[in-house]
């Protein structure tokens, strides 16, 4: 896996992270022709089940899967992620290696503080990579576009991409973590309490699918207003 200029990063606060939220998108832009990197911000040492070295061994397992450029992990302390000046410069070094034009951050509202504070310590880091006097390696780069993922929150979506062919590849990059999601009752606790992961990305990813009349879908958000050409190549149909 090189250093070479990737055209999407996607950031995760743990290794599985993007996969489960953000994989099928990933898979879809390296089917498209594009270079996409993957950043973990932590190895998941908190985490009940798993070692660091199995977890990271796994998480290159996904990435081929999935046909990923490049995928680095930063060791940020798991379950212990802050907006601090030091770990915001981590991010910001990534960003001026790889020079994305687009990233992927989780949305904010999240239950694992972990992914909270991925995403505003990302989001910040997109800015700051582009100061031409910051005193951080490598030369100033700010992506042009950043989208969050909801992580299947009930929020209002400003797009979602159709998935279908897709999605069994993002199942196939979740199973190689497999300390995490085994057959254990403890397997069912890490993402959705109580629900099987596989499971709950079929259902899920098909509801989203349903919204825009294709069979599996993701959504994302933008925080800008969204610009239109030509309205007549709009899909899905209003009646």
């Amino acid at each position: 896996m090189s250093d070479e200029k990737l055209d999407v990063l996607a950031f995760g606060a743990h290794c599985d992270d993007v996969e489960i939220t953000s994989g099928g998108l990933v898979i879809k832009l390296v089917d498209l022709g594009y270079k996409v990197g993957i950043c973990d911000l932590t190895a998941g040492e908190m985490g009940t089940k798993g070692s660091v070295e199995n977890r990271l061994l796994e998480a290159e397992c996904a990435a081929k899967l999935m046909g990923a450029t490049v995928r680095v992990n930063l060791h940020l302390p798991d379950s212990a992620l802050e907006i601090r000046r030091d770990y915001t410069l981590e991010l910001v070094k990534v960003i001026r290696r790889f020079r994305p034009h687009m990233v992927i951050l989780p949305y904010t509202k999240q239950r694992h503080p972990d992914h909270r504070m991925c995403s505003l310590l990302g989001r910040d880091a997109c800015y700051l990579a582009g100061l031409k006097k910051l005193e951080v390696e490598g030369e100033p780069h700010r992506p042009h576009k950043i989208l969050y993922s909801t992580y299947y929150r009930a929020l209002q979506h400003s797009f979602s991409v159709d998935i279908t062919d897709q999605f069994e590849r993002k199942l196939d990059a979740v199973r190689c973590y497999k300390t995490q999601f085994d057959d254990t009752p403890e397997a069912k606790e890490i993402f959705s309490p109580g629900t099987d992961i596989f499971e709950y990305m079929k259902i899920q990813d098909r509801r989203l699918g349903i919204d825009i009349k294709t069979l599996y879908a993701e959504a994302y958000i933008q925080k800008e207003t969204v610009q239109i050409d030509d309205p007549m190549t709009l899909k899905v149909r209003s009646v």
